[in-house]
């Protein structure tokens, strides 16, 4: 059985796609936008469902609840991911040595 060599992952050379994956990473923060809300009000119709079928009023309830923890949970991992990857970009750019724009001499 033959071995091959993995495909190299190709650098931007003329920086064409750079623009698209800034777009890339606004849709992920986009999609904290909408993520909460929906996941709240998926749980609640789920839990609303629930309670008319087993006759139970605090699934409801308990739904909405569900969503907002679930909500909240992937909002905070995608801030989280967002921010270390933001972080791992500052400390590979290369800096002049002369300190922030902003300082004075």
């Amino acid at each position: 059985m033959p071995f091959h060599k993995a495909i190299p992952k190709k650098k931007d050379q003329d920086g064409s796609s750079s623009g698209f994956m800034a777009l890339v990473e606004a849709e992920k923060l986009m999609q904290i936008a909408f993520v909460l809300p929906s996941a709240v009000l998926i749980c609640w119709a789920g839990g609303w469902w629930l309670a008319r079928a087993t006759h139970i009023k605090w699934i409801e309830i308990a739904g909405v609840l569900f969503g907002c923890v679930t909500g909240l949970f992937y909002v905070i991992q995608t801030a989280i991911a967002t921010e270390k990857k933001t972080d791992t970009a500052d400390k590979t750019e290369p800096s002049s040595g002369k300190g922030s724009p902003n300082s004075e001499p």
